[in-house]
């Protein structure tokens, strides 16, 4: 490669570093921002792999409907699909949230299903590039309904 060729690939790099990442869609905020609905759980579905009762490898499929917190109105529903990964109730969880104007996908570990908080790992439409954490708190056990708070921040 002749000196001149060298120059100007490197005129081209100096070009493209100085201008620095271009910011699209996929890398726009979504934060910061509180969102509280309630949930009501659907139904619960357990896979028993392996030894019988509850051991790793085990699957927990929960289904959830999302209501407005004030009108009780249904805007949407919520899939959470959990791993055990001890003999107890260690869990490893992954979940979307089906809203109105997009989807949030959330992430973690579980102990208790009744208090728990999850990362929010990104999500679709207004969501989109999402960042924060899902707070679930269980407010009755019949039927099985939850404040579902995310927060997020980016």
């Amino acid at each position: 490669m002749n000196k001149r060729m060298v120059w100007v690939v490197a005129g081209a790099l100096v070009g493209v570093v100085a201008a620095g990442p271009s910011q699209s869609r996929s890398e726009a905020s979504t934060g910061p921002a509180t969102i509280t609905i309630n949930d009501r759980q659907l139904a619960v579905t357990r896979v028993d792999l392996g030894a019988r009762g509850t051991s790793p490898g085990d699957v927990e499929i929960v289904r959830t409907t999302l209501l407005q917190r004030v009108t009780r109105v249904v805007i949407g529903h919520g899939e959470l699909v959990c791993t055990f990964v001890d003999t107890v109730r260690s869990r490893v969880c992954r979940g979307t949230y089906f809203l109105p104007k997009g989807k949030l996908v959330v992430g973690g570990s579980i102990l208790y299903r009744q208090f728990y908080d999850l990362a929010v790992l990104g999500g679709t439409g207004l969501y989109d590039n999402a960042r924060g954490t899902l707070t679930v708190t269980r407010t009755h056990r019949r039927p099985v309904r939850d404040i579902v708070v995310f927060r997020l921040v980016g």
